[in-house]
């Protein structure tokens, strides 16, 4: 039998994020276990930038609670996620996780097509700002196959399911985690699917998601988007998941050949201004 892992990204006991997960597995067709985690019962540290989850048995040197977040999500079969939007932003907790993902890179093998789903749930219609983006982003970085995605909006515990048609949205993700991904409508990168991009000026734009450059065009039936592939992808195919570890495994090597270099820049900063911690 299948497990599938749901992934609350909020800290409400019921509320709408847990509900959703809950609804949406219990649409899926297929028989499965549902296992569930909520993030803020883990203690998950800001990352230390020190790379050596890279190299150091593959572990984060860190003693918090990622280990057990992590091995939940590599033994999973497909994840189904869901993250309330906190001050026009996903909330942090997932942002915490992600930014933790080097640790991730040492199971890209086991990582690479777990299926998934994700909803980002906001109180306030149109109010939502990059909180998708941010669901869309956790679920890339951990390099799953992300089958779909939703908006939806409920700010009380449970009035998410006051509006019909988000039971019909939870429908749709369940029928298509262990589906072929549905045909993804509207403007879109045409490399990753995103439908995020910041405008560069003139017709240049950039793809929010993938990070990969190019041009809006109009058109009758609305703007297309023409984007390039980079010479540095991150998650766009397994090819370019395992270049991006070779490269972050470099930079021990190119830390080690600019070490005096480098010391000489930082050094010059180190006595300027005054520190404030919690003890001041």
């Amino acid at each position: 039998m299948k497990t599938v892992l749901g992934v609350i990204g909020s800290p409400r006991r019921l509320g709408n994020s847990e509900i959703m997960v809950k609804e949406i597995s219990r649409q899926v067709p297929e028989e499965h276990r549902l296992c569930l985690l909520r993030l803020s019962d883990f203690t998950i540290r800001p990352c230390r930038g020190c790379y050596a989850c890279l190299f150091n048995e593959e572990r984060c040197i860190q003693k918090d609670d990622l280990e057990p977040l992590q091995k939940a999500i590599l033994e999973a079969d497909a994840l189904i996620m869901a993250a309330p939007t906190y001050f026009l932003g996903i909330n942090a907790v997932v942002k915490q996780v992600v930014d933790r993902g080097l640790a991730f890179y040492p199971h890209i093998e086991r990582l690479w097509g777990k299926p998934s789903v994700g909803v980002c749930i906001a109180g306030i219609p149109g109010k939502e700002g990059h909180g998708l983006l941010g669901v869309e982003n956790f679920l890339r970085m951990l390099l799953t196959d992300n089958k779909a995605n939703q908006l939806v909006y409920g700010a009380l515990p449970g009035e998410v399911f006051l509006n019909e048609a988000n039971l019909s949205t939870a429908a749709e993700l369940g029928k298509a985690l262990f589906s072929p991904a549905p045909e993804r409508t509207g403007p879109r990168c045409p490399r990753c699917g995103g439908d995020t991009f910041r405008f560069l000026g003139g017709s240049r734009v950039r793809c929010m998601l993938c990070s990969n450059e190019g041009q809006i065009r109009p058109g009758s039936g609305g703007p297309s988007f023409s984007i390039g592939k980079s010479e540095h992808d991150m998650f766009l195919s397994l090819e370019d998941a395992v270049g991006h570890r070779a490269w972050l495994r470099g930079m021990k090597d190119r830390f080690l050949e600019n070490k005096a270099a480098l010391k000489e820049i930082t050094t010059g900063y180190r006595k300027q201004g005054e520190w404030i911690n919690s003890k001041s």
